[in-house]
């Protein structure tokens, strides 16, 4: 497949890499029709650097913020500005140098050939590269990876976290972005808002590079604010899924199998307290009462996870791409 037939887009978001940008710039293919260079007020010389090797690379389009917006507002600028130069795919890359380009193909050929509307890296595939992260991170990741599932819907992905995606444009261009998150919540917020149109995402083994870059995410941010941002995401799937856009026995499920849970659990340890205060056996049935509670709204629960993991998006929303 030549790739140089399609529109591809490439946006880099640039904040204090300016060691790095210009080896990621020059190191991009040619068939990339475009790259936007979305400059996010700051600090350092990452402007100055694009600017400078834009003037011997036409492909290079800058965009400077005034004001810092985080990673999520410099990739929606980045969006926005890649459908407007009408482009039929759009790659995210980080302008440090851990994202190899010789990968792109990996990501935008299931796009173009219309076997998925967002493609994302795994660096979890590779377990000599996976050695390479960070331990930090890679605990971490294995963390959020799951509870981004559970947040997103998106069950069978991995590293949902991995920033290294390409998405078709007509997907894009249907996603509300002011309501994508503007800091580092934004590859979760984007997946949720996926989900949301029905758009199949895949997961394909590309290997990270860590070198002496030092990451903008703090992790006491991380776990201050994620926490509280995935159960708001959850939530907030599960209502506009289940009981908004449909209503089906999964929401029949969760109605009954969430109240059987918690008064199981809320009413056997009252009485558990109660009795024991007293040192006397509670009777069969105030034994009997909150354990079944217990056991069937876990069944009823398991079967809610169940129809929630086969729910997943599993037909693209799009069609094979043809060239321009």
């Amino acid at each position: 497949m030549n790739l140089a037939e399609f529109s591809i887009a490439a946006v880099i978001p640039a904040y204090n890499v300016e060691q790095d940008l210009e080896s990621v710039l020059r190191g991009l293919p040619p068939y990339i029709e475009h790259i936007i260079v979305v400059e996010d007020a700051s600090p350092d010389a990452s402007g100055e650097v694009a600017a400078a090797v834009a003037k011997n690379d036409g492909r290079i389009i800058l965009v400077r913020h005034t004001k810092n917006q985080g990673v999520g507002g410099a990739m929606v600028s980045g969006f926005r500005k890649a459908l407007e130069l009408g482009a039929q795919v759009v790659v995210k890359l980080d302008g440090d140098g851990q994202m190899d380009p010789k990968h792109i193909p990996a990501l935008v050929t299931p796009l173009i050939q219309g076997k998925a509307d967002f493609v994302k890296g795994n660096r979890f595939r590779d377990f000599q590269a996976l050695q390479q992260m960070p331990f930090v991170r890679r605990v971490g990741n294995l963390g959020l990876s799951f509870l981004t599932k559970a947040a997103t819907g998106y069950w069978n992905i991995f590293d949902p976290t991995n920033g290294f995606f390409a998405v078709r444009a007509e997907v894009l261009d249907q996603l509300p972005l002011d309501k994508i998150d503007r800091r580092y919540f934004f590859e979760t917020s984007m997946l949720a808002n996926l989900y949301l149109l029905g758009a199949l995402v895949m997961d394909v083994p590309i290997p990270a590079r860590y070198g002496n870059e030092t990451s903008n995410l703090s992790i006491r941010r991380t776990l201050i604010e994620f926490p509280a941002k995935l159960l708001a995401t959850f939530f907030r799937r599960i209502l506009l899924k289940y009981y908004i856009y449909d209503f089906s026995m999964m929401s029949l499920y969760l109605m009954f199998g969430i109240p059987l849970l918690l008064f199981g659990g809320t009413f056997g340890a009252i009485k558990w307290i109660q009795y024991a205060s007293r040192n006397i056996p509670a009777p069969t049935g105030t034994v009997m009462l909150p354990t079944l509670s217990v056991i069937l709204g876990i069944q009823i629960l398991l079967s809610a996870i169940e129809i929630d993991i086969n729910s997943m998006p599993r037909k693209p929303l799009t069609e094979p791409l043809e060239s321009p």
